[in-house]
C-alpha cells in the first residue's frame, strides 16, 4: 500500500552570519593594514630633516641595523610589523636599500625570541622542558646561521641587494627612482583621510608614530581571528593534519604563516606540541621553515602598495631571498640540515643540567653578541656631508644642494645620497665603490693613475674620454677647505670634442669630487664646486 504522506517541504539554509562577520574583519584588517601604511609612509615623508638624518646615520653602520631590527621585532613580538616599516622606510627615502637588509636580517632573528620565551615555560619539567627548548631554539639556530653565511656576502659585496636589485630591474615593471616622490597610494580615496591627518597632526614623529600603532593593530587582529581558527581543534588533530609529511608541513607552515602574517605564532605554536611528544622536532623543522617563507609575504603586499617604486620591491624581495636562500642551505642537504637541529638539540639537553641555560642562552644570543658587535664595529662606517655650490655664469643664477657620503671603512663602499630640492627626501641614490686606484660612481669609472692616462667612458650626455692631467700635493679651496692628493681630470666627449670641455678635481683620499668646471667653446659657463665638509 502506498503511502500518500506529502513530501517534506524543502527549507530555505539560514544565512550563516557568523562567516559573514568573520569575511568581514578579514576585509576590514586588510584596509586597516593598507591605511596605515600609506599614511606612515606620508607621516614619514613630513619627518624633519634631524629626524631624517638620525635615522640616516643610526643604519649607516650595518652591526647597528642589525642590532635595530632584532631589538625592534622582539620588542613588538612581530616581524612582519618590522618588516613592513622597513619597507615604508626605503620607499619614503628615509633609508636606502643597503642599510635595510642589516634590518631585515635583524628582524628574522629578534623574532624567534617569542618561542624561546614560551619554552621557558616548561621549566618545571623536566624532559618536556628539554624538548620545548630544542623546538623553541631551532628557529634561532637555523636563522642565525643563516645571517653567519649572508651577512658577510652582503657586508663585503653586497650580495643581496645586488641580486634583489636585478630581479627587480629585469622581472618588474616599475620607476627607477629611489625617492619618495615615488610614493602614490594603492588607493586614493586614502587621499583626503590622509591629508587631514598630516594637517591634524603637524609633527611627522607623531603621526608616524600613530600610524605605526594602526600597523601593528591591523596585523595583531587579523593574527588573532586566524590564530583561533587555527587552534579550534585539538592538538592531535592539529599535528595529524599539518606534520603529515615533510611537503605537506613545509606547504601548511607557509600558508598558514602568511595568512597569519606572523611567524612567531606558527613557530610557537611548534613548542607545545614537540614538548609533548605528539611530532618530533624532525617533524617540525619543515612547518618552521615554511613559516620563515610565509613570513615573506607581508613585506610583499607592503611592497606591492609601492609597486611604482623600485626600492621597495627591491627591499622586500631582498626579504623573501634571505629566507628562501636559507632554506635552500640548510633543508634539501641532511648534513647541512642535522647542523639547528644538533645544536637546538643540544641545548636542549644542557638545559637538563642547568635550567638557567635558557635564560643565560637568551641575553647572549639577543643582546649581548650584538652590543659587542656593534661596540667593535662603531668606527666601520664613515659619513660626510657636503654641500656644493653650483654657478651658471651666463644667466647668473646660484644654487646649491648636498650630498651625504656613506662608506664602510673596509670594504670601501657606500652610496651618495643626493639632496636638491630639500633636506629630507634624496633626490638621488648613487652606489659609490673604490678598489685600489679606482673609484666607481654610479655607472662611471674614475682612475687614479698617472698624469697622461686616458680611458673612455659614457654618461647620460653621451661617450666622453676622461685623461689625468696633474696630481696636486695639496689643494686649498678656502683656509677652512683643504685636500691633500687632488687629481685633475680633463672630460671630453667624442660628439663634441672642443666644444664642450670639462675639468674634474676629485680627492683621491675620500670618494668626493671637489670642483667641477664646465667650457663651452672655450668660455667657461658652469661651475660646481664644494663649499662645506664635514665628517660625522
Amino acid at each position: 500500500m502506498e503511502s500518500n504522506t506529502p513530501p517534506t517541504p524543502l527549507r530555505p539554509t539560514p544565512f550563516n552570519w557568523e562567516r559573514l562577520r568573520k569575511i568581514l574583519y578579514i576585509l576590514g584588517t586588510l584596509v586597516l593594514f593598507v591605511f596605515a601604511l600609506d599614511l606612515m609612509i606620508s607621516s614619514l615623508q613630513n619627518l624633519g630633516s634631524t629626524a631624517a638624518e638620525a635615522i640616516l646615520l643610526a643604519t649607516s653602520n650595518p652591526f647597528t641595523a642589525l642590532f635595530i631590527g632584532l631589538l625592534i621585532t622582539a620588542m613588538i613580538q612581530s616581524s612582519s610589523t618590522a618588516t613592513s616599516l622597513v619597507v615604508a622606510l626605503v620607499a619614503s627615502g628615509s633609508i636606502t636599500i643597503d642599510s635595510a637588509i642589516p634590518i631585515i636580517m635583524g628582524a628574522n632573528i629578534g623574532t624567534t625570541i617569542t618561542s624561546t620565551i614560551v619554552s621557558l615555560g616548561f621549566i618545571n619539567k623536566k624532559k618536556e622542558f628539554r624538548r620545548a627548548v630544542a623546538a623553541g631554539t631551532y628557529h634561532d639556530f637555523f636563522n642565525i646561521l643563516t645571517v653567519s653565511i649572508l651577512f658577510p656576502l652582503e657586508y663585503f659585496n653586497g650580495f643581496l641587494s645586488n641580486l634583489s636589485g636585478w630581479i627587480t630591474e629585469n622581472f618588474f615593471t616599475v620607476s627607477k627612482s629611489t625617492s619618495a616622490t615615488a610614493f602614490t597610494p594603492l588607493w586614493s580615496g586614502f587621499n583626503p583621510i590622509i591629508d587631514f591627518l598630516v594637517n591634524l597632526i603637524p609633527s611627522g614623529f607623531l603621526l608616524a608614530l600613530f600610524s605605526f600603532g594602526l600597523l601593528f593593530l591591523s596585523i595583531l587582529l587579523f593574527r588573532k581571528l586566524i590564530s583561533g581558527l587555527l587552534m579550534a581543534s585539538s592538538p592531535e588533530k592539529f599535528s595529524r593534519f599539518f606534520f603529515k609529511n615533510t611537503i605537506k608541513s613545509f606547504f601548511w607552515g607557509l600558508v598558514t604563516t602568511a595568512a597569519i602574517r606572523s611567524s612567531t605564532i606558527t613557530t610557537s605554536v611548534v613548542v607545545p606540541i614537540v614538548a609533548q611528544k605528539i611530532i618530533t622536532l624532525r617533524k617540525a623543522v619543515p612547518f618552521i621553515l615554511g613559516a620563515n617563507i610565509g613570513t615573506t609575504v607581508t613585506a610583499m603586499i607592503a611592497a606591492t602598495l609601492n609597486a611604482n617604486s623600485s626600492s621597495a620591491i627591491t627591499i622586500a624581495l631582498a626579504h623573501f631571498l634571505f629566507n628562501f636562500i636559507g632554506v635552500l642551505v640548510f633543508f634539501p642537504i641532511p648534513f647541512l640540515r642535522n647542523i639547528p637541529i644538533a645544536m637546538a638539540n643540544g641545548l636542549g639537553r644542557l638545559t637538563i643540567r642547568y635550567r638557567l641555560a635558557g635564560f643565560v642562552y637568551i641575553l647572549v644570543v639577543f643582546f649581548f653578541i650584538p652590543f659587542s658587535l656593534i661596540y667593535l664595529n662603531k668606527d666601520s662606517t664613515e659619513v660626510l656631508e657636503l654641500t656644493y655650490q653650483k654657478t651658471n655664469l651666463i644667466t647668473g643664477e646660484e644654487t646649491s644642494y648636498r650630498i651625504v657620503s656613506k662608506q664602510q671603512t673596509r670594504s670601501q663602499s657606500g652610496e651618495w645620497l643626493v639632496y636638491r630640492r630639500n633636506t629630507i627626501d634624496p633626490d638621488e641614490i648613487f652606489p659609490v665603490y673604490k678598489k685600489n686606484n679606482v673609484l666607481f660612481i654610479n655607472k662611471e669609472m674614475i682612475l687614479f693613475n698617472e698624469p697622461g692616462f686616458c680611458w673612455d667612458g659614457e654618461n647620460r650626455e653621451g661617450k666622453y674620454q676622461l685623461c689625468v692631467n696633474e696630481v696636486l700635493p695639496r689643494y686649498v679651496i678656502n683656509e677652512s677647505l683643504q685636500f691633500d692628493s687632488v687629481y685633475v681630470y680633463t672630460q671630453r666627449y667624442y660628439d663634441l670634442p672642443d666644444s664642450v670641455i670639462s675639468t674634474l678635481y676629485v680627492s683621491a683620499v675620500y670618494p668626493v669630487v671637489l670642483q667641477a668646471v664646465r667650457r663651452e667653446k672655450n668660455v667657461v659657463v658652469e661651475t660646481r664646486k664644494i663649499s662645506a665638509f664635514t665628517r660625522k
